[in-house]
């Protein structure tokens, strides 16, 4: 039997930091993807606001095996 996973692409935003924007993203697409299993943050960016952090962007890739079912 051949294992097979599937890759998605997401972007996770967060007015705190790179860690909740991540957290963020994985936490919503775990409600409509199942078999999370890995992810690869493959993008950092933010935004200013008068020359301070205003939120960050983070892109990244997850991972997720496929099921028969």
């Amino acid at each position: 039997m051949n294992d097979v996973a599937k890759v998605i692409e997401v972007i996770g935003t967060s007015d705190e930091s790179i860690e909740d924007a991540i957290s963020g993203a994985i936490q919503r697409a775990s409600k409509t993807v199942d078999n999370l299993q890995w992810f690869h943050v493959t993008e950092i960016r933010g935004a200013l606001d008068g020359g301070r952090i205003d939120r960050y962007q983070v892109m990244l890739k997850i991972g997720f095996g496929l099921t028969d079912d």
